[in-house]
């Protein structure tokens, strides 16, 4: 046990936590965190497995961010670019005081470009517990907090807690059911149902829709989505995402069968008329 732990504290601390872009490739980096210690981790939130940080992001929350992405999803969407993060081991074990620590140094320069910190991933609230202590610390620094979420755990979060979070980013992949758990592997119930709770405890919402040719630009699905938004009344905005291949690499390299390898991203017209979809409801879109 002894060796094991100074091998996954050495790799905590020799790999770098800074990223050139989410779409870098990380695995095997927790593989030899103790079970006993991730527990301790998600129970306590002392320490967090996280793919990277980037830094300056002007798509992942208001004005220029710093994002933390984290590692570990229980969904298994079939557009996802970033496959690496659905196993936490994936990520590097990263201590709370670390993680400040990273988000600490960009404080002021976040503050003069009217942006903040956006924790996404994988789904951040499989790690619910550091979660919310680094968005305590982030609120301590007059940081401006964000949070990216498929919304399916988020009962784990009390109402103090989401307190701490000024904008949720709520991805909604689709409407149908059944598509819903063709897309993912989950139900779409829980999201909407975080969606209605948010909207209860005004919390504001920006919306993300990632769009996919054939999967996702049903034109129905696209208009229960608007409505269901309009009448939260929390939605400041959505942003409609065009589906890219940036991500088709990982699942090349991890040996995971990829479905979408023909697909083209959405042609300018389609994301038009999802935009406009959206706005024919009175929702800002983009």
């Amino acid at each position: 046990m002894g060796g094991e732990t100074m091998t996954w504290q050495k790799v905590s601390t020799e790999v770098g936590l800074d990223a050139k872009d989410p779409f870098e490739l990380r695995v095997n980096l927790s593989v030899d965190v103790p079970e006993s210690a991730v527990k301790t981790a998600l129970k306590t939130g002392d320490m967090g497995f996280l793919h990277s940080f980037t830094t300056g992001s002007t798509v992942d929350g208001p004005g220029v961010r710093v994002v933390a992405w984290t590692a570990g999803c229980q969904w298994r969407c079939l557009y996802c670019h970033n496959p690496d993060t659905w196993n936490m081991m994936n990520g590097l074990p990263v201590t709370l005081e670390r993680a400040i620590e990273a988000l600490r140094k960009y404080r002021h320069g976040l503050k003069l470009m009217f942006g903040g910190f956006t924790l996404s991933g994988g789904e951040p609230l499989m790690q619910d517990r550091f979660a919310v202590r680094l968005f305590t610390a982030a609120k301590s620094m007059g940081i401006h907090t964000a949070l990216d979420t498929n919304g399916s755990l988020g009962e784990r979060l009390s109402d103090e807690e989401l307190e701490l979070i000024d904008v949720v980013l709520l991805d909604i992949k689709t409407w149908d059911p059944e598509r819903h758990r063709h897309l993912t592997g989950k139900d779409v119930g829980p999201t909407l149902d975080f969606a209605r709770r948010l909207a209860e405890r005004k919390r504001t919402i920006w919306l993300r829709y990632v769009l996919v040719p054939g999967l996702t630009d049903d034109e129905n699905d696209v208009n229960q989505i608007a409505m269901f938004a309009a009448r939260l009344g929390n939605v400041a905005r959505v942003d409609v995402l065009p589906f890219h291949q940036m991500g088709r690499y990982k699942w090349k390299k991890l040996g995971i069968n990829y479905a979408l390898d023909d697909v083209s991203p959405a042609p300018p017209w389609l994301v038009e008329r999802v935009c406009g979809q959206f706005r024919s409801v009175g929702l800002i879109a983009h």
